[in-house]
């Protein structure tokens, strides 16, 4: 190599990369050149027993530089794609003694990718490090600095290190540096004092830090603090995290040329070594679980050690490079060793590839006939990759087949514990299987589906709830009816109905997806729609809509508008689905189950499930007609539920009428006449629309709140249906009366912040007098735990008309009080006491107000 040139190799993927710097102006040479760098890629071909050059690159520096110089190569992992690219670094010198580092990628296509450039005031020796990123650190003077192609800034490392012995990455951690603490006597806890035997051993000058949390992260546990002196090499083999403390397995070269083993910070295995000044170690997996340690030493002197034994396996002198890589594509790694030879300027000319053990490779060798290649070398070549790849193949079938029983085992064991949790039985799982269970692991079993058993604590029997199942099919839904009893005592906001499928034992449990409503509906004969005069004087009538929750499925419904004197009224809880996705199984079961949510002592809320029971459905069933519902159109409706059903599936929308002129008599004339409505006996709170066409099958609910105003709620197949509903009622209304489009549940909305707004004026009212600043606050977290309970769970009518009845009572006797005590307040703060109450007044003012609109 003449000297306008400089030479690097390195291996990558069983190739060996050839670097060459040329036609330069390198270090203490003439004028500026052109400088060019050539890469060649270099195989070993076992027919040939040589390497030959598989493909080359080239990259031109054209920047004016001078005094180019080849930093290091090797390979790291790029941020971008975490895969491991071949990289050089080159430093070159620029004008007023600037010195210039450029870092280039090197990619499969042979292009050269310039990834991270710098510029410093000084020259950089031989402390230099790349690392993954790529990341450069390196040391001037006795600081440490780096720089990642990331943030591409210069950044000073806070922790203050004498020398950095390996650098590597560790899960969860990051970037770490394994180094020396540079200690000064003068610096607190360096000076030397009496100490336990204990401390002796595990303190030491090496510390671990972590680049991205800029801390040490272990101090303790690396080396004892008595070979610190001697360590000249490390090479972590092994990390862990333990209780949150670092362990680490590595090991050593020391200036007594010692090879040692440390676990824990605790010495295992030592081995002396045959050459002096070791310098480099590296590791070698040769098959089979047998590990290589292959020691470089400066003078150009090689050895290799059992990990198992730490004993010499092997050793080599006049050595140029130890490489260590699959340079025959067998699966596993061997070691090259180049030799010095001074005859010949290629680098690869004097080699011995070898694992050590049957696979051996020389350039001395190469003197042999054909009959050669057929002795036992070649089935060494051959046996151990197939044996290996066997052996992987046979692990692989075995993790497949465990995975698919554990996932029998799974489904069979979540399906019958899901199915005990719907049933209400008692779960006779063991612990030993509960364990398995959260494990993902556990005995096959059969799901038990008789229902006979004792029920726990959390379920109800459900002939105490539960009077009658029914269904319907209407167009392209499926409706899902459960009549419930009297005993059924909790907020029908709480109750939902849930359609699962029930299929096979071992087969996944699938829930149906469905729309989940409550409807009541009062029995008492009330007078035909629209002939109810108003008295002014009555009790104000209410209308309970129905509150559209968080979820889609939990919706509740309630038509009753006049409270009835007697409880007399029937409710329902249905489930609305699509019926086309479930015919696709042809004839398919369905397990009706009933979800009830109750609050117990401190808001906590608890879930009971009733098993309603089974319903069944096939195509020969639809064909026939069975479970259609169709209406006979001389004849009114004759089963209830094919009226909960119509309500349930069809869309709802209700609206506020408003004639400010004249009297709305004409809604009367408008249903009986114009959409030839027929009043349903059994609650005549529903009309039943007659008109033929797509009017026919309409439901109507009109309640009149006094002469000029009432609320009409429509339930339509569709929003066509809807729209031609109004088109025809807005030609018989009077003149400047309108319609207004209400969202079901507002007015429960607007109570709950009427009774907000109360409390407010309770506590306005309490602020008053200072013997009552405890009072005040316990009503500030009562009105802030009443706005959440309202914005979250908004209550029954009933419920909530009797909470504005005991706020009524309250803000009484709290008037009371007050009049009867001493107030003796400043001017100042009088004033701006009623000026809160003023305000929060007239919010509750314009509450009422809307309550009222409504």
């Amino acid at each position: 190599m003449s000297s306008n040139e400089q030479e690097r190799l390195f291996c990558y993927n069983g190739e060996v990369l050839v670097f060459r710097l040329s036609k330069g102006n390198f270090v203490d040479e003439g004028p500026t050149k052109t400088t060019v760098l050539h890469v060649r890629r270099m195989v070993f071909d076992r027919g040939t027993g040589v390497f030959v050059q598989k493909s080359t690159g080239f990259f031109s520096i054209k920047e004016e530089y001078s005094h180019l110089r080849i930093m290091g190569c090797d390979c790291v992992s790029d941020f971008r794609t975490g895969i491991n690219l071949p990289y050089i670094m080159i430093q070159c010198i620029k004008k007023s003694n600037v010195f210039r580092y450029f870092l280039l990628f090197l990619h499969s296509t042979n292009k050269f990718e310039k990834r991270l450039s710098f510029s410093l005031h000084c020259e950089l020796k031989d402390s230099i490090r790349v690392l993954n990123g790529p990341l450069v650190l390196w040391r001037h003077i006795q600081t440490f600095f780096y720089i990642s192609s990331q943030t591409g800034k210069v950044v000073t490392m806070s922790i203050k290190f004498s020398s950095i012995e390996w650098a590597g990455e560790i899960e969860n951690v990051g970037m770490v540096l394994l180094g020396r603490k540079r200690c000064n006597l003068s610096e607190e806890g360096c000076t030397p004092q009496p100490s336990k035997s204990d401390y002796a051993t595990w303190n030491t000058q090496f510390c671990v830090y972590s680049l991205e949390r800029e801390e040490v992260i272990s101090d303790t546990y690396i080396i004892p603090p008595v070979y610190t002196s001697v360590i000249t090499c490390v090479h972590v083999c092994a990390t862990e995290i333990v209780n949150n403390r670092l362990r680490m397995s590595l090991i050593a070269l020391t200036q007594k040329n010692q090879l040692i083993s440390f676990q824990d910070g605790t010495p295992k295995s030592v081995c002396q070594l045959p050459f002096g000044d070791p310098c480099a170690v590296q590791l070698m997996d040769s098959g089979g679980g047998d590990l290589l340690f292959v020691i470089s030493f400066r003078a150009s002197d090689a050895c290799a050690v059992w990990e198992k034994n730490f004993q010499v396996a092997a050793k080599w002198e006049k050595v140029s490079s130890v490489l260590i890589d699959d340079f025959l594509g067998t699966g596993t790694e061997q070691v090259l060793l180049l030799f010095k030879d001074p005859l010949n300027s290629d680098c690869l000319s004097s080699f011995k590839i070898t694992d050590l053990d049957n696979l051996n490779y020389s350039s001395e060798s190469l003197d042999y006939n054909e009959d050669d290649l057929f002795d036992g070398k070649e089935n060494y070549l051959v046996v151990p990759p197939l044996e290996r790849r066997l052996k992987v193949g046979l692990v692989s079938v075995q993790e497949l087949q465990q995975h698919l029983l554990l996932k029998e085992k799974v489904i069979s064991k979540s399906y019958k514990a899901l199915m005990n949790l719907f049933q209400g039985k008692d779960d006779s799982t063991s612990s030993a299987e509960e364990e398995c269970l959260a494990t993902l692991c556990g005995e096959e079993e059969n799901p038990v589906y008789t229902f006979d058993e004792k029920l726990s604590d959390n379920f109800q029997d459900s002939e105490q709830l539960v009077e009658k199942i029914w269904y319907r099919v209407i167009e392209d839904s499926l409706v899902v009816g459960v009549k419930t009893t009297s005993s059924l005592k909790v907020s029908l906001n709480h109750v939902t109905l849930s359609l699962s499928m029930d299929q096979a034992p071992n087969s996944s449990f699938l829930l149906i997806k469905c729309q989940s409503r409550v409807i009541k509906l009062s029995r008492k004969c009330s007078p035909v729609p629209g002939s109810v005069p108003y008295e002014i004087g009555s009790e104000v009538k209410k209308i309970k809509l129905s509150v559209d929750s968080e979820e889609e499925e939990e919706k509740e419904e309630s038509v009753v508008f006049v409270q009835p004197s007697e409880k007399e009224y029937v409710q329902m809880i249905t489930a609305v689905t699509s019926l086309s996705p479930l015919l696709a199984f042809g004839n398919f079961c369905c397990i009706v189950l009933l979800q009830i949510r109750e609050r117990e002592n401190g808001n906590r809320s608890a879930t009971r499930y009733v098993q309603c029971g089974r319903i069944a459905l096939s195509l020969e069933d639809l064909s026939s007609g069975k479970y259609l519902l169709t209406f006979p159109k001389k004849k009114p409706i004759e089963h209830m539920e094919d009226l909960f059903a119509l309500l349930a599936a069809w869309q709802r929308a209700c609206f506020q009428i408003i004639s400010p002129s004249y009297a709305l008599t004409s809604m009367k004339v408008w249903l009986l006449e114009h959409m030839e409505c027929e009043v349903i006996k059994e609650f005549p709170e529903i009309c039943f629309c007659k008109r033929p066409g797509s009017f026919y099958g309409t439901l109507f609910n009109w309640k009149q709140r006094t002469p000029f105003e009432g609320i009409l709620i429509v339930y339509s197949r569709n929003q066509t249906v809807l729209f031609q509903c109004l088109h025809n009622l807005s030609s018989v209304l009077p003149i400047n009366s309108f319609f207004k489009y209400l969202k079901l549940g507002s007015e429960d909305f607007l109570i709950g912040h009427l009774g907000l707004a109360l409390e407010k004026e309770l506590v306005i009212l309490g602020s008053f007098s200072s013997a009552l600043v405890k009072v005040e606050s316990n009503l500030v977290q009562s009105c802030e735990a009443s706005k959440e309970k309202t914005s979250g769970d908004v209550a029954a009518l009933s419920d909530i008309e009797e909470s504005i009845h005991a706020y009524r009572k309250e803000l009484q006797r709290e008037k009371k009080q007050k009049l009867g005590t001493n107030l003796k307040v400043s001017g100042a703060l009088y004033r701006e006491m009623t000026l809160k109450l003023a305000e929060v007044q007239l919010k509750s003012d314009l509450a009422a107000q809307k309550v009222t609109d409504l």
